[in-house]
């Protein structure tokens, strides 16, 4: 399985791609990541940039073929399935929820209450609702915020907002998060590395899927 982390996580929220990787040795998943990662060409789409996109799609495509490709990214995965031909490619929480129900990750059910945010990308764009909220499930209570699924409100980051326009993105945030706020949860999870981005706060803790379950999934410490 090639792990391709994408441009945020293997970037700017770096700790996204240790908590990965450390799920993934744990599991006993035998994985590689590309020493010379390119982006998958999301960002460039989103922004119209659909030239430059194809050219990229094409050189990565020549290194993808063939591979099973897992993706922390929300937005590498639309683009890996959507916009590029005949990958075989998975999202962290769906592999995740596989593992846990094969027995390859096992955790104990916390008396802990959590929220999850719905990234636009992996949810109402590719229906991927059920798996992330049954990864936190197994390890915590969901309480969910008042829109949800393919409701969720947008964090505001995604489509080149965050870069051209920083004042609607950070006002996108607060409407966010100030709907996790209400459900008294301390924590807010998401699935995607360019929400957490966008989410972060000092009123509550935003945590990746994979950091959450690094942090409450009772591993040995020494590992």
């Amino acid at each position: 399985m090639l792990y391709f982390r994408g441009c945020t996580a293997r970037e700017k929220q770096t700790n996204i791609q240790k908590a990965t990787e450390f799920l993934l040795n744990n599991a006993g998943i035998d994985y590689y990541m590309l020493d010379d990662e390119k982006c998958c060409g999301s960002v460039l789409l989103r922004t119209g940039f659909e030239s430059e996109a194809k050219e990229q799609i094409k050189r990565n495509a020549e290194i993808f073929k063939g591979e099973k490709i897992l993706t922390s990214c929300a937005g590498c995965y639309k683009t890996l399935k959507e916009d590029y031909e005949d990958l075989d490619v998975i999202h962290i929480s769906q592999l995740l929820d596989e593992l846990i129900r094969v027995g390859k990750l096992d955790f104990t059910k916390k008396d802990l209450d959590v929220t999850y945010h719905d990234s636009c990308h992996l949810g109402r764009h590719l229906n991927v609702f059920d798996e992330p909220r049954s990864v936190v499930e197994a390890v915590a209570n969901l309480v969910e915020m008042e829109n949800i699924r393919e409701n969720s409100l947008c964090c505001g980051a995604g489509g080149g907002v965050k870069s051209a326009y920083p004042e609607i993105a950070d006002q996108m945030a607060k409407s966010r998060i100030a709907q996790a706020k209400d459900t008294g949860c301390e924590i807010l999870i998401t699935s995607c590395p360019f929400c957490k981005l966008n989410l972060e706060n000092d009123d509550l803790e935003v945590l990746d899927l994979t950091e959450f379950l690094v942090r409450y999934g009772d591993f040995d410490e020494s590992q």
